[in-house]
C-alpha cells in the first residue's frame, strides 16, 4: 500500500469516526439504498458454506498482522524506531480498512433514524400501569403457551430458518419494510468458547452478514436468540431494536417461537417491576416456565467466568458507546420502552406513522 494510498485511507477512516454522516442521509443513502441491495445478496453467498466468514477474515487479519511485524523486525535495514514507527503506521492503515469495510458493510445501520420515528410511539405511554400489564402478558403467556410449545419442540439450530424464515418475512411486513433481508444460517463460530464463558447467545459477522450462534444455547432459548440477530440483519443495529423486531418474528412464528420470545423477555420485564409487583406476578409464574428459566440461569452459571463476562461486557459497552449507542450496553432493556410507548394493532402488528 503506497504512502498516498495509507494516506487517504487514514483520512477517510478518521473523518467517518470523528465527523459521522447525518442520520437523515445515512437512512435514505444507506439504509433505504446501499444496504438492502447488498444483505440479501452476501448473506445468502455465505450461508453456502458451513463455516464462518468472520472467523476465517479474523484469523487472516491477525495472522498477516503477526508475519508483517515480524518479517519486517526481522529484516529491517534501518533503525528499530523507524522500523517501528513504519509499522505502527501499516498496522494501522489495515486497521482503517477494516472499519471501512465494517461501515460500508453494516456499521452504518448505527446511524439510520431510531426506529421510534417509523412507529406510532410516545413516550407518555410508558407508564408503571402499563409496565404491568405488559409484565402480566408476559407470565400469562408463558403459562398458557408452556405445554403447545413444549409439545411442538424445537428444531436444532441448523434447522431454524426453515421453520422461522415465514415469522421474519410476516414481522419485515409488520415494520412496512420496502425490502426483504435474507435470514442467515446459523453458524457456529471459532469463538463459540467465548461466547460461552461472556455469556453471549448469538452475534451478526458485521464484515459477511453472517449469523453466529451460541451452540449451548437450550432449545427453548434458539428461535429468539436467531430471531434477535435476524433484527441485525434487516439492517438494525440497536439492540434495542433488534430485539423489538425479534420479538415480533416469534410473536409471528409457532407457539414454540412465542413461548421462546416470551421467555427471552422474562427477566428485562419483571427486573423493570418495583419489587412489590415483581414478587406477585414472579408467583403467579407456573412450575413449568419456572423450570425453563432456571435451566436458563443455571447454562450461564455454569459456564461462565465471571471475570471473563465482566471485561467482555465492558469492552462491548465501549464498542457501543463509540458507535453513538449512548445507553452502551443497557440499550438491551430499552426494548422494553419500545414495547410500551409504541401503539399496536389488534392483529399483533405495531401501529406505524404516516
Amino acid at each position: 500500500m503506497g504512502r498516498a494510498l495509507k494516506f487517504f485511507v487514514l483520512l477517510a477512516a478518521a473523518v467517518m469516526a470523528l465527523a459521522p454522516l447525518p442520520r437523515g442521509t445515512v437512512e435514505r443513502v444507506y439504509a433505504r439504498g446501499v444496504y438492502p441491495l447488498v444483505q440479501p445478496r452476501l448473506t445468502a453467498l455465505t450461508n453456502r458454506t458451513p463455516f464462518a466468514w468472520f472467523d476465517v477474515m479474523l484469523l487472516i487479519a491477525a495472522g498477516s498482522l503477526v508475519a508483517l511485524w515480524i518479517v519486517r523486525l526481522s529484516r529491517r535495514r534501518s533503525g528499530a524506531l523507524k522500523t517501528i514507527g513504519g509499522l505502527s503506521v501499516d498496522t494501522a492503515a489495515i486497521a482503517a480498512v477494516l472499519y471501512l469495510w465494517f461501515l460500508a458493510a453494516w456499521g452504518l445501520n448505527y446511524r439510520r433514524e431510531p426506529l421510534r420515528a417509523q412507529l406510532d410511539f410516545q413516550e407518555s405511554r410508558i407508564t408503571r400501569e402499563r409496565l404491568r400489564d405488559l409484565a402480566l402478558r408476559n407470565v400469562e403467556s408463558l403459562n398458557s403457551l408452556y405445554d403447545e410449545a413444549h409439545a411442538g419442540g424445537w428444531p436444532e439450530l441448523p434447522a431454524v430458518p426453515g421453520v422461522l424464515a415465514p415469522a421474519f418475512l410476516r414481522a419485515q411486513q409488520d415494520l412496512a419494510m420496502t425490502w426483504r433481508a435474507e435470514p442467515g444460517l446459523p453458524k457456529r463460530s471459532l469463538f463459540n468458547f467465548y461466547f460461552t464463558r461472556v455469556s453471549i447467545d448469538g452475534m451478526t459477522g458485521p464484515f459477511f452478514l453472517e449469523t453466529l450462534a451460541n451452540q449451548s444455547l437450550l432449545p427453548f432459548e434458539r428461535s429468539a436468540t436467531v430471531a434477535h440477530e435476524w433484527g441485525h440483519l434487516a439492517g438494525y443495529a440497536d439492540e434495542s431494536e433488534a430485539n423489538f423486531l425479534g420479538w415480533l418474528v416469534c410473536m409471528r412464528g409457532s407457539a414454540s417461537d412465542r413461548y421462546s420470545g416470551w421467555l427471552s423477555l422474562y427477566f428485562t420485564v419483571i427486573g423493570s417491576l418495583p419489587r412489590g409487583d415483581r414478587e406477585e406476578l414472579s408467583r403467579a409464574l407456573e412450575s413449568g416456565p419456572r423450570e425453563d428459566l432456571q435451566a436458563i440461569r443455571a447454562r450461564i452459571q455454569r459456564q461462565v467466568v465471571p471475570i471473563a463476562s465482566r471485561a467482555g461486557y465492558a469492552l462491548y459497552d465501549r464498542y457501543l458507546k463509540a458507535n453513538r449507542v449512548e445507553a452502551g450496553i443497557r440499550s438491551y432493556a430499552e426494548v422494553i420502552r419500545l414495547l410500551l410507548g409504541t401503539k399496536f394493532n389488534e392483529d399483533g402488528s405495531p401501529v406505524l406513522r404516516r
